[in-house]
């Protein structure tokens, strides 16, 4: 069933205008009296039923059914900060990360990232990676719209994953760690997910995020790339905390 994300708890009716609009009416050419499913970004989903598609596809007016709990959202809430890679690599894991069930994403500038964008440059890369989000979030019937965050240099993103009470940091470490069933328990409220970019962390990072709290994982006994790596450590945490 098409599923099109809303930014306001409906009552009773729903408006969809612009991009989805014209979608519905001119790429779907969906009718009066056809079902969709509308999401409010905060894991709830809303049946609806199409009253009326504007000429010209500038709106449509959905009458709303019923709503239930988003069943795909995972109750372990995931910050992954990831090390900028090289070239597009961001965009895959930007997409993979959503299909997995991450909550929210945030750019890291590590001291072996080779890709250092400007501001002008990261704000036009900030904007398609949030774009990836939103279609990975649709395409996988997610009952939120992950953010994709501002970047932040390494001591900053580890200062900030250490300040949210009762979340785990786990720094995923090519030079060995725990195993993540040690780690995390189902009852897990919330994690952080550090992966560092192509050459990894350097020794001093990994003793500031060990000193913040933070716990060494391990992915196994192979050195993954930057861009497999937190696809490998999502699906292994969403696993290991019953999400999966």
């Amino acid at each position: 069933m098409p599923r099109f994300f809303i930014d306001y708890v409906p009552d009773g009716a729903a408006v969809i205008t612009g991009g989805d609009a014209q979608h519905i009416a001119h790429a779907l050419r969906m009718r009066r009296g056809e079902k969709l499913v509308l999401c409010d970004c905060l894991g709830m989903d809303y049946d609806g039923e199409i009253e009326r598609i504007e000429p010209g596809g500038t709106s449509v007016l959905v009458r709303i059914l019923g709503c239930c709990q988003s069943v795909s959202e995972p109750s372990l809430r995931v910050t992954l900060y990831q090390a900028l890679p090289k070239q597009d690599k961001f965009d895959t894991v930007v997409q993979k990360a959503v299909e997995l069930g991450v909550y929210r994403i945030v750019p890291v500038l590590s001291a072996r990232c080779v890709s250092r964008p400007d501001e002008k440059a990261f704000v036009k890369k900030r904007q398609r990676w949030q774009k990836i989000a939103d279609e990975a979030a649709k395409q996988s019937g997610r009952g939120i719209l992950p953010q994709i965050g501002g970047l932040k240099k390494f001591p900053e993103a580890i200062e900030e994953a250490a300040a949210e009470e009762g979340c785990k940091t786990l720094l995923f470490y090519e030079g060995g760690g725990e195993r993540i069933l040690s780690l995390l328990r189902e009852d897990t409220p919330s994690a952080a997910v550090f992966i560092g970019p192509e050459g990894g962390f350097e020794p001093g990072e990994v003793a500031l995020a060990r000193h913040a709290g933070a716990a060494c994982a391990t992915l196994g006994p192979r050195i993954l790339r930057t861009e497999t790596a937190p696809i490998a450590a999502l699906a292994a945490i969403m696993q290991a905390t019953g999400n999966l």
